[in-house]
């Protein structure tokens, strides 16, 4: 399905950071502040042989009520909720391993041991979410038990630059200090609306919630290699939907988490972007070609590089989303 519909992207671009981490580092230790505000922040979140926390600090003066949803991969994509309560001001850390509510509580919500997929957080009782202030702040933080980190902000769907969808998404890519594992993460859901209230999003809905992309790389002299398109979807290869997913969005592969080629591939042996590719330094560009959406889509691009000796580093390169201008796809 071609959109017929003004496409619109919104660029947030994260510094790329590079952290050593010590054995302590499994605690749910404060993490630095967000730069970036909004109602609504979005991550992934990651359960095998990792440990993932999500912090959340609500910087506006009343109380607020948040809705998390998380969607997990392994399980079809399917939605685990709550709701949580924030003073002004206040801040809490989500052990994606053993979950507590901001009172301390049991949320009702157990993850699988090898659960990964995406993390939603939603203020729940803002009267209009283009009203600042956009307090909602937060970080995620993956931990690998090889001893690399990942980390950076939890994401806004909604921020303050826009450029065209037609415009490639980039990344450069590298082996400096034996960095030879990767992590590309696509994040696609439908929002249920901006101003509906509770604020919600759907993502297991996976023959419908899709982006698929163009891949090229280029080498340190631009050339370009072509690769193979790809899909991101909340999906695995044991998800029933699988096939006609790929059948909808006329890819060869739909995945939620990408490699970057055999130099670099993912790090928990997933597909790459450019298979039989042995470039172990240059950039990736992504074109988006099409998308699965027939209402709002809102989503996110991280890029993860690692060497697995104790530094991490991620970045999130892209947020998008797509109004329904015309009526529909």
């Amino acid at each position: 399905m071609r959109v017929s519909s003004f496409l619109i992207a919104v660029s947030l671009c994260l510094s790329f950071t590079v952290i050593s981490i010590q054995e302590s580092s499994s605690q749910a230790l404060p993490i630095a502040e967000s730069d970036a505000a909004g109602p609504q922040l979005i991550g992934f979140f990651d359960l095998r042989e990792r440990e993932s926390f999500m912090q959340l600090t609500n910087t506006d003066s009343a109380v607020q009520t948040v809705h998390i949803q998380l969607f997990n991969v392994n399980d079809n994509c399917n939605e685990n909720n709550f709701f949580d309560d924030y003073t002004a001001n206040d801040t809490h850390i989500y052990n994606l391993r053993d979950i507590q509510t901001n009172d301390g509580n049991p949320p009702g919500v157990v993850l699988p041991a090898d659960a990964y997929g995406i993390f939603v957080a939603t203020y729940v009782n803002k009267p209009n979410v283009m009203q600042p202030p956009l307090a909602l702040v937060g970080n995620l933080r993956v931990i690998d038990n090889s001893g690399y980190e990942y980390r950076t902000n939890l994401l806004s769907s909604l921020a303050s630059e826009i450029q065209s969808i037609f415009d490639p998404v980039t990344f450069n890519f590298n082996s400096e200090a034996g960095v030879t594992l990767s992590d590309v993460i696509g994040i696609p859901l439908d929002d249920l609306g901006e101003f509906e209230l509770p604020a919600e999003v759907f993502a297991a809905d996976v023959t419908n919630i899709w982006l698929s992309f163009d891949v090229n790389i280029l080498d340190n002299i631009e050339n370009i290699f072509s690769c193979r398109d790809i899909t991101f979807a909340c999906v695995n290869d044991q998800n029933p939907l699988l096939e006609e997913l790929l059948a909808a969005s006329q890819t060869s592969v739909a995945s939620f988490e990408y490699g970057i080629n055999n130099a670099i591939p993912h790090s928990k042996g997933g597909e790459l972007l450019c298979p039989g590719n042995t470039i172990s330094e240059g950039v990736v560009t992504l074109t988006n070609i099409d998308v699965g959406f027939e209402s709002q889509p809102t989503y996110f691009i991280f890029v993860g590089l690692n060497n697995g000796n104790g530094r991490g580093s991620l970045d999130v390169i892209w947020n998008d989303q797509i109004p329904d201008m015309m009526g529909g796809g």
